[in-house]
């Protein structure tokens, strides 16, 4: 749990989690046949969803913090 206190860690961590939120929108709004038939609060409550499970994934292990060791 040392890691919730670097910087690096926290940077990486932010990064996975964004990337993880971009991916999950475009693959949620991809599944609607029309843009006016995406259901925005879905495709945004998803991504929020994937955003907060990529930080907490981050939290067993991030392998470029962690093998910088």
């Amino acid at each position: 749990m040392n890691n919730l206190k670097s910087k690096k860690w926290w940077k990486a961590a932010f990064t996975r989690a964004t990337k993880t939120f971009m991916q999950t929108t475009i693959a949620t709004i991809g599944t609607s046949a029309m843009i006016t038939d995406v259901n925005w609060t879905v495709v945004l409550s998803t991504a929020a969803l994937a955003g907060v499970l990529s930080i907490l994934t981050s939290l067993a292990g991030i392998p470029e913090v962690d093998n910088e060791k």
